[in-house]
């Protein structure tokens, strides 16, 4: 079998078609996450503070000198971060959790196999010549 034929047949399944418009959904799911973060809730939280802005929140490590830039932690846009993992987890949790109350909800019909019914209609046969 070619390469080719067995990326085909791997890529057109519906397990990798479902799994990369789930990674797609989830990228800009994440995008309006960050977004929300960043210019909704981080905003009033400064405000609250005294007037911080968490994206200019830094530890400077070393100065800038002349064209070198300085060398600083990014506290503030750390905090975004977590706030965005943070609220992301959370949403995943819940559709997780509604997925697994919908599949415990669904009933589990019995399958017997088809030996096995044969197998059942022989003995009722054998129990009604008698």
């Amino acid at each position: 079998m070619s390469i080719l034929k067995e990326f085909k047949d791997f890529a057109v399944k519906g397990n990798v078609v479902d799994l990369a418009v789930g990674i797609i959904i989830g990228a800009a799911f994440g995008k309006i996450v960050t977004s929300i973060v960043a210019d909704v809730i981080m905003p009033p939280i400064g405000l609250l503070i005294g007037g911080v802005d968490f994206s200019d929140l830094v530890i400077t490590l070393k100065a800038a000198e002349g064209a070198t830039p300085a060398v600083v932690i990014s506290i503030g846009k750390f905090l975004q971060t977590v706030i965005d993992f943070t609220i992301i987890a959370f949403a995943v949790f819940l559709l997780i959790k509604v997925i697994n109350k919908v599949k415990a909800k669904e009933p589990v019909a019995a399958v017997t196999p088809p030996q096995e019914l044969l197998l059942m209609e022989i003995r009722d046969l054998l129990r009604d010549k008698k």
